[in-house]
């Protein structure tokens, strides 16, 4: 399954009526925000009795207040009841706040869009939790990652189109009725998408709901705070949310006044941007190895930054008037396009992995109001993006382009901080670093390593690069064995130390640290977690594979647990090895070789040894080295 495709997901029916429903409710909600906005800006002061900068004020504050108001109330039906019901009793809401929407837009009632546009917030973060609970209960682990990419890349595109509808029908002579009618429709193509999706058992049916909206809002917060690195993962995606709203927001003056561009050059930005998020949420699970790795969300932070600044660095110094065409084939501006486009991929590769992680981390029975209290973070990034926009561009007075740098190195400051506080980010971003660019690993038969319970992995050893590359492969968080004069290292230590590595060390010599080894060996298989050792006990001198030494009998003596034997090769030779010299001490001699990381069949304790173990590790390891 690994080599299959994320698109194969939308073939099969627990996930493709509910990706339509998303789609469609998405696109709804932008046709009909968008149309909405359009078809006022002509009417605002004569029928609604207020200026244009008051109206999308306002048309953006009631579409933003319910995720104020009703989260709380939201997570706690998503958890409550059987999800595909929730779903559906959504999607009958949208079709009868739609029909009146398709009404009102029809005879030109904009006083009561206003109204139906906050119903359609309201319906908006009803489905935002129950959206991505639903996911880990209907995908498989493997699968999550390529989910919430399809997810992420549907949501970004309807986002697209609907702004793109919105302008092309408003355009037209009979544009009104035509959007009346697209209302509808996509309504009642999201109630019948949503019939089709399987059910989804309730997470906590004995969930008593509590109809206080402020109260169970506030409430959310401490359930957020349970997991901290669930919290600040929660945080990282909101930071977006908050970069996000802050570019698109700027946009159109960005266009008219740096770039001297039309209408055209609005859409296009926008589209680039837009696109950009989809493809960076598409790249996510061939990145990620099909699992939720965290190692891409560093990249995808500093991708943020890198290209913000090199946005600010590429602007135009005197702009000539321009149209979408031009910004694509005008070395002029063809940066700027590009700029967007990366921050936007790089915006993806950055929230796909943390919601898989919200997702994977947290309790059943809470996930659908952790996600409840993400949207309320969401929200409220939100509103602060556009008072920081108003605070940095009209009272501090900056321009555009600076205030985009602002947000560049505000980003790589926030980052250093969640990075800080969640070592782990920071452990996956440098084995994914290493394991991707050092070497290109392929790996064979990892999947027999069980996904959950404890498990004890064997491995030859011939570099230092070894444990990497495993945890690099490795689906689960590896607890490795290693010598303690490495914790000694400055660099190399701390990195182990933070990977909590167990230091192991000759009983003669460190009688302590030998026997705290195999107590904290103990103690992470009785948790239920997966260690390696090297039972060679050192680097191979020649690259053949020495004697295993009887201390994984000693640990299977104390725990009995399956053995999974592993064998590496092609990293005899490289720098990290003996080949040609102590390790480190001689030149190195290739580049992004090609190395197998190979498992063989679990092995039940009682018949796991070490003799046995090293004849395994030998036949699958072979005569390459």
């Amino acid at each position: 399954m690994e080599d299959q495709s994320q698109f194969r997901l939308l073939s099969e029916r627990r996930f493709l009526p509910f990706f339509l429903t998303q789609f469609a409710g998405a696109l709804n909600d932008n046709l009909f925000k968008q149309a909405l906005l359009l078809l006022v800006t002509f009417s605002a002061t004569s029928v609604l009795g207020m200026s244009l900068d008051m109206l999308s004020n306002l048309a953006g504050l009631l579409f933003i207040l319910p995720f104020f108001l009703f989260s709380g109330i939201a997570g706690q039906v998503a958890d409550r009841y059987e999800k595909g019901a929730v779903i559906r009793w959504i999607k009958l809401a949208e079709v009868l706040i739609m029909g009146l929407a398709a009404i009102g837009v029809w005879h030109g009632w904009y006083g009561a869009l206003l109204l139906l546009l906050f119903l359609t917030g309201v319906q908006s973060a009803f489905f935002g939790p129950v959206k991505y609970a639903i996911l880990p209960q209907v995908l498989r682990d493997k699968e999550l990652v390529g989910g919430n990419a399809l997810v992420e890349m549907g949501t970004f595109i309807a986002i697209l189109l609907g702004t793109l509808l919105a302008g092309v029908l408003t355009k037209l002579e009979s544009g009104q009725q035509l959007v009346a009618i697209g209302l509808g429709l996509l309504a009642v193509v999201g109630l019948v998408s949503a019939l089709m999706i399987p059910k989804a058992q309730a997470a906590a049916p004995d969930l008593k709901v509590s109809l206080h909206p402020l109260r169970e809002t506030w409430r959310l917060m401490a359930i957020a705070k349970e997991n901290h690195n669930v919290l600040l993962s929660v945080m990282a995606i909101s930071w977006f949310w908050f970069l996000g709203a802050a570019y698109l927001a700027q946009f159109p003056k960005f266009a008219q006044t740096h770039l001297m561009g039309d209408e055209t050059v609005v859409t296009l930005l926008l589209a680039i941007f837009t696109v950009g998020i989809a493809a960076g949420s598409m790249a996510c699970e061939r990145l990620s190895g099909h699992r939720v790795e965290l190692g891409i969300v560093p990249i995808g932070s500093l991708g943020i930054s890198l290209f913000g600044i090199d946005l600010y660095m590429n602007m135009p110094d005197q702009p000539i008037p321009s149209d979408w065409w031009m910004i694509l084939t005008d070395s002029y501006y063809r940066q700027v396009a590009i700029d967007l486009l990366a921050i936007g991929f790089f915006g993806g590769l950055f929230i796909v992995p943390l919601y898989a992680f919200i997702q994977q981390q947290t309790v059943p029975d809470r996930r659908a109001r952790v996600i409840a209290a993400l949207n309320v973070f969401n929200a409220l990034f939100m509103v602060v993006s556009a008072l920081m926009g108003i605070l940095m561009l009209v009272v501090i007075g900056i321009t555009i382009p600076e205030f985009f740098l602002v947000l560049a190195i505000m980003n790589l400051i926030v980052a250093g901080f969640v990075y800080q506080q969640v070592p782990e980010f920071a452990l996956r971003f440098v084995i994914w670093v290493l394991s991707h660019t050092i070497y290109r690993v392929r790996h064979h038969h990892l999947d027999r390593i069980p996904e959950e319970g404890p498990v004890l992995l064997v491995c030859n050893h011939v570099s230092y690069m070894d444990a990497l590359v495993i945890a690099g492969a490795v689906r689960r968080p590896v607890r490795f064995v290693m010598d303690y004069q490495i914790f000694s290292t400055p660099v190399i230590g701390s990195f182990f130390k933070l990977a909590k590595t167990i230091p192991i060390g000759p009983k003669a010599k460190v009688p302590d640290i030998y026997d705290a080894a195999f107590d904290r060996i103990d103690d992470e298989l009785a948790a239920g977690n997966v260690v390696c050792i090297f039972p060679e006990g050192k680097l191979t001198r020649d690259g053949d594979i020495d004697t295993f030494k009887p201390g994984v009998d000693v640990i299977l003596e104390r725990r009995p647990v399956p053995v999974v034997p592993m064998a590496l090769q092609g990293l005899w030779g490289s720098f990290f090895s003996n080949c040609g010299g102590p390790a480190f001490r001689h030149l190195p001699k290739r580049f992004w070789s090609k190395i197998h990381l190979k498992a063989g069949e679990p092995v039940p304790p009682e018949q796991a040894s070490a003799p046995m173990l090293e004849e395994k590790v030998r036949a699958l390891r072979g005569d390459a080295r």
